[in-house]
C-alpha cells in the first residue's frame, strides 16, 4: 500500500519554529516528527510514500534522513500555493490509480504506538474505506467523529461549537481511503470537510479506535508535552560506545547517541536525550525529559529540566533553561535564567500572533526561535516568546567606563 503523507502546512500557530521551517521538522525525543511518522509507516509495512510539501518544503527534503529509510520509495509533491488541506490532497491524484486504496496521513500528529497498522486493519476487515479516531483532552479545537453501529461513522463536524456538545472522539488525522477522495474534493472544491462528509453518506466508514496516545502538535507547547510521551516508553539506557563519560553520572533511561563528550561532575537523570556530537560541561545537570539536539554545548553548571533543545544550541556556564524549547543554532550566554512559573503559580498564557492563549500548564519557560543570540544574565519571563534570529544584548549593569547601565 501507498501513503499520501500532507506535510505542507504552515503550522502559523507553532510560532516562533515555523516561520523557519516546516512543522515536520520539529524534533522530539531525539528525532524530527516526520522521521517518527515514516518509522511507523515503515513498520506498518508502507513502502512507497507521496509527501506533498509546501512551506519550507526544500528544508524537509534535505532532511529526511535517505539512509534510514533507503527502501521506502519517497516522492515529493509541490503543493504550490496554498489552497487548504483539500488542495494538498487534490494534488497528489496523478500519483495514485483508480482502482488502488492509500493510507493519508496528517504529519503533524504523533503516537507512541504504531497507529497506522491499527488503521491499516481496520480497512481490511471493513474491505473499505477506515479513520483513525482518538480521546482529546479537549475535543472543541478538533474535527468531532460521531459513531453508529460497529463503529460506523456516521458523522463529522470540522468545526464544533461546544454550546452545542462535543463529541467523544475527535479525528486522528489518519485514513485509508479509495481513488474516489479525489473526486468527492473536486466536486467540493477541495473543502476537505465536504469531501469527507460525502464519502461518509455513500461509503461504509469505518472508526479505528485509537486508545493509546494521540498528540496533535498545535502550539509551541505541545513539543514539551509530546517529547515526555515518547520518553515515558523508554525503560533502559542507551548509551553509544563511543561516547566519553568522564566521571559522570548517569541515572535511569538516559539515551546517548554517537561522539557526544560527557564531562567530569555532570549528573544526567532519564528519560533524556543527548544528541550525537554533542558536549556537556563540568557539573551541569540534565533532568529528566530534557533532549539536547545533535552538535549542542551545554556549559558548566547549567540546569535543564524538561526541555527540548534544537541540534547546534550552545548554553553558556550557570545557566537555568527549564520547560523550554530552544531553536536550532540558538546561542545562550552565561547566566540567563528562564523562569517557569508565576508568583502565585497561576495559569501560564503565551501571546500567539498577538492573541492571548491560555497555555493549561502553570510550569512553562520559553520558546526560543531558530538563530537568536541570547545575551549573558537575561531573565526571560514565562510563556515569552523570542522570535527567530532576535538579538537580546547581555544585561548589563555596569558599562566600561564604570557608569552604571539601567538594566
Amino acid at each position: 500500500m501507498k501513503a499520501l503523507v500532507l506535510a505542507g502546512g504552515r503550522g502559523a500557530n507553532m510560532v516562533p519554529f515555523c516561520t523557519t521551517r516546516p512543522k515536520p521538522l520539529i524534533p522530539v525525543a531525539g528525532e524530527y516528527v516526520i522521521d517518527h511518522t515514516l518509522r511507523l509507516l515503515q513498520s506498518a509495512g508502507i513502502t512507497t510514500i507521496n509527501m506533498v510539501v509546501g512551506h519550507k518544503g526544500d528544508v524537509l527534503k534535505e532532511r529526511i534522513d535517505k539512509d534510514r529509510f533507503g527502501d521506502m520509495n519517497i516522492h515529493f509533491i509541490d503543493q504550490g500555493k496554498s489552497g487548504g488541506i483539500g488542495a494538498a490532497a487534490l494534488s497528489a491524484k496523478k500519483w495514485f490509480s483508480p482502482d488502488e486504496s492509500f493510507m493519508m496521513v496528517y504529519s503533524d500528529t504523533l503516537t507512541t504506538s504504531n497507529i497506522f497498522s491499527v488503521t491499516y486493519q481496520a480497512h481490511c476487515l471493513n474491505n473499505g474505506p477506515s479513520a483513525a479516531v482518538s480521546h482529546a483532552k479537549s475535543s472543541e479545537n478538533y474535527g468531532n467523529v460521531y459513531l453508529g453501529k460497529e463503529a460506523r461513522i456516521t458523522k463529522i463536524v470540522e468545526k464544533p461549537d461546544k454550546n452545542e456538545g462535543l463529541a467523544n472522539y475527535v479525528l486522528s488525522g489518519i485514513f485509508v481511503v479509495g481513488y474516489s477522495l479525489f473526486d468527492y474534493l473536486e466536486k467540493n472544491d477541495t473543502n476537505m470537510e465536504k469531501a469527507l462528509a460525502t464519502m461518509i453518506a455513500k461509503e461504509k466508514v469505518q472508526a479505528a479506535i485509537w486508545e493509546n496516545d494521540w498528540l496533535d502538535l498545535a502550539r509551541p507547547w505541545d513539543i514539551l508535552s509530546a517529547n515526555k510521551a515518547i520518553m515515558d516508553t523508554w525503560s533502559t539506557a542507551k548509551i553509544h560506545e563511543s561516547v566519553k563519560l568522564q566521571g559522570a553520572s548517569v541515572k535511569g533511561p538516559v539515551r546517548i547517541a554517537k561522539g557526544a563528550e560527557i564531562s567530569s561532575g555532570a549528573v544526567l537523570e532519564g528519560p533524556s536525550y543527548i544528541g550525537p556530537g554533542s558536549f556537556i560541561g563540568h557539573n551541569a545537570l540534565i533532568r529528566p525529559y530534557t533532549s539536547i539536539g545533535a552538535g549542542s554545548v551545554i556549559g558548566q553548571s547549567v540546569e535543564m529540566k524538561n526541555c527540548v533543545l534544537f541540534p547546534k544550541v550552545i548554553v553558556g556556564r550557570m545557566c537555568f533553561i527549564g520547560d523550554s524549547v530552544v531553536g536550532e543554532n540558538v546561542d545562550i550566554g552565561a547566566g540567563v535564567m528562564t523562569i517557569n512559573h508565576t508568583m502565585d503559580n497561576g495559569e501560564i498564557s503565551v501571546r500567539i500572533n498577538k492573541k492571548k492563549t491560555e497555555s493549561g500548564l502553570t510550569k512553562l519557560g520559553a520558546f526560543i526561535g531558530d538563530n537568536a543570540i541570547i545575551g549573558a544574565s537575561n531573565t526571560i519571563e514565562s510563556g515569552a516568546i523570542i522570535d527567530a534570529g532576535i538579538k537580546i544584548d547581555h544585561n548589563l549593569s555596569v558599562n566600561k567606563t564604570g557608569r552604571s547601565v539601567k538594566k
